[in-house]
């Protein structure tokens, strides 16, 4: 299975707002660090609101802030709003009545018994574990003040 871009910058963005913990993400500096166009993420940011992953601040010092904690946002989560499909062969999808094994094949159960793992598999790890995973992830994506932890000693 292939994700799509939009959910690979959908993972982008949250690790950005996770990385960035503490200060509104503005779109430009997103933008900036990952070397894509601030219109491309303004239609990713979208649906990622709507699902209220994440949220926006208006007016001139406004942002994207991560609307939870980055320790409940699991990459399924992120995968369930992005991706539009699922369907991992024709048998997945409507037109299935076409084929005549549609009701007596092993494959659409095998494909379903992988996709469901691959499923599991997403929730189990969140934004936060991508972000620790990268101890200098900040640094990597041009963050360069002091981590709020860091302010509050």
């Amino acid at each position: 299975m292939r994700l799509t871009r939009q959910t690979n910058y959908a993972m982008r963005i949250l690790m950005y707002c996770a990385a960035n913990e503490g200060r509104l993400s503005r779109v430009p500096e997103i933008a900036a660090a990952y070397t894509v166009s601030e219109l491309f993420l303004f239609k990713i940011l979208q649906p990622l609101v709507e699902a209220k992953l994440v949220e926006t601040v208006r007016g001139r010092n406004g942002g994207v802030r991560l609307a939870k904690p980055a320790d409940q946002i699991s990459l399924f989560d992120v995968v369930r709003v992005t991706e539009e499909s699922f369907a991992m062969a024709e048998c997945f999808e409507n037109d299935a009545a076409e084929c005549p094994l549609v009701d007596s094949c092993g494959l659409n159960s095998a494909l379903r018994e992988a996709l469901n793992a691959f499923f599991e598999v997403l929730a189990r790890y969140t934004i936060a574990d991508l972000v620790a995973a990268r101890p200098n992830m900040r640094d990597l994506l041009g963050l360069h003040f002091p981590e709020p932890s860091a302010l509050a000693s």
